[in-house]
């Protein structure tokens, strides 16, 4: 039987739980497969400093290429796994060799969703999760004039802060009322459509993609349902991702949003684990199963599912925390909160200048804060996040309250 913990997905959950394992003292032997020919990466710089051309791309690795082979993991690019044998305890290979295991994380991530649209196919509509779509994207904005992003979400409007910022005209085009209105809500969302039309940008809300128009095979625009042709250099898209958890489903793993797993990450198979994008997890601190699909869980998740293979009694519960920076505006998010899930939302500092602290509330309890361009905070509304107590919600807007004390 084999020893190995093997672990699918040669990304930053990936490169994590090998690093965790080695610091945690298994001295067993550790395959660590990619279907990327690129060591593990992190993908944040990809919309961010490494696509406005501003890091290196060695800036973007986890570790030194050596670090693999100085620590003992046997690092394999370019595999793909096609297959998952539960009964044998073995990972199957597209070439239809198999690696056996003890213990299995799935770390596979997600992949964009793809626009089910007439053209969608040609040359120049470009989506962003890959260090190769990221070199394609950055190379476009070299020569592109004119730039549409379809959806306004996270990827979108990094993007088109990057577009901006490399002198092309932007549109964004979104099917609901503002950006983010779904993660962020009305109020706050606002401050990301005034960032973006103030930088100039096109936004507009409410449409429907009916096509990708193009010649000889390379996109020259976008067809609205309305008759409207948005003539475009370039076409990226950002709406959504979905979780690669095919290879958990078809080894018969319980799956839906996802791989369904514990608060230790495990599967409903005992030998299986999994982390990152794919993950499906019960959340201690939310009292709910959570899939979420930022660096910072990519970053920890993976870490506390190692343990939890060597057989440590782990409970992942980190307060949820991504960020973004666009323009001149940085923010940090924690906290959780489904659309509609809140009934109240506190601003604490100067929401105009954009330099201020949002809270959600639900019952006077608070679920998420936002840090926007006010730093050194973020700990501490993840602390109150944490605490879960009601709080008053005068002294919270009150600058000189500290927020140390609604933790």
């Amino acid at each position: 039987m084999s020893t190995a913990h093997v672990i699918v997905g040669a990304s930053l959950a990936g490169a994590k739980a090998a690093e965790t394992l080695r610091e945690q003292g298994f001295s067993g032997p550790i395959v660590l497969i990619g279907d990327e020919d690129e060591r593990p990466y992190e993908r944040p710089p990809l919309s961010k400093d490494y696509l406005l051309g501003k890091a290196e791309r060695e800036t973007i690795y986890v570790h030194r290429p050596t670090w693999y082979a100085d620590h003992g993991v046997d690092l394999r690019l370019g595999a793909l796994v096609s297959g998952v044998d539960p009964a044998a305890r073995e990972v199957v290979l597209a070439d239809s060799s198999r690696i056996g295991y003890a213990k299995l994380l799935l770390a596979t991530g997600s992949a964009p969703r793809r626009l089910p649209l007439a053209g969608a196919d040609a040359e120049g509509v470009l989506y962003l999760r890959k260090v190769a779509d990221s070199d394609r994207i950055r190379a476009a904005l070299q020569t592109a004039t004119r730039v549409v992003v379809i959806g306004a979400g996270w990827i979108g409007l990094e993007t088109a802060a990057a577009a901006r910022s490399a002198g092309a005209e932007v549109t964004v085009l979104e099917a609901a009322e503002l950006p983010l209105l779904r993660v962020l809500g009305r109020e706050v969302a606002q401050v990301f459509a005034d960032l973006h039309r103030e930088h100039g940008a096109d936004l507009r809300f409410g449409v429907q993609v009916a096509e990708i128009t193009g010649t000889a095979g390379r996109a020259d625009g976008v067809r609205l349902a309305d008759g409207t042709h948005v003539p475009a250099d370039a076409i990226v898209v950002g709406i959504g991702i979905t979780p690669n958890s095919q290879l958990a489903e078809a080894a018969g793993l319980e799956v839906g949003n996802g791989i369904v797993v514990d608060a230790g990450l495990r599967s409903s198979d005992p030998d299986i684990y999994a982390a990152g994008d794919v993950a499906n997890a019960y959340h201690p601190l939310l009292g709910r199963h959570v899939r979420v699909e930022h660096w910072a869980n990519a970053l920890h998740q993976p870490q506390a599912a190692a343990r939890a293979m060597l057989g440590q009694d782990v409970a992942y519960d980190l307060v949820p925390y991504f960020y973004t920076d666009q323009y001149d505006l940085g923010m940090e998010y924690a906290g959780y909160v489904e659309p509609g899930g809140y009934d109240q939302v506190v601003f604490r500092g100067d929401r105009e200048g954009r330099e201020f602290v949002a809270f959600w509330l639900r019952d006077g309890r608070v679920l998420a804060g936002m840090n926007v361009n006010v730093w050194d905070v973020n700990e501490a509304i993840q602390a109150i996040v944490r605490g879960g107590r009601t709080v008053d919600v005068s002294q919270l807007a009150d600058l000189a309250v500290p927020l140390e004390e609604f933790a």
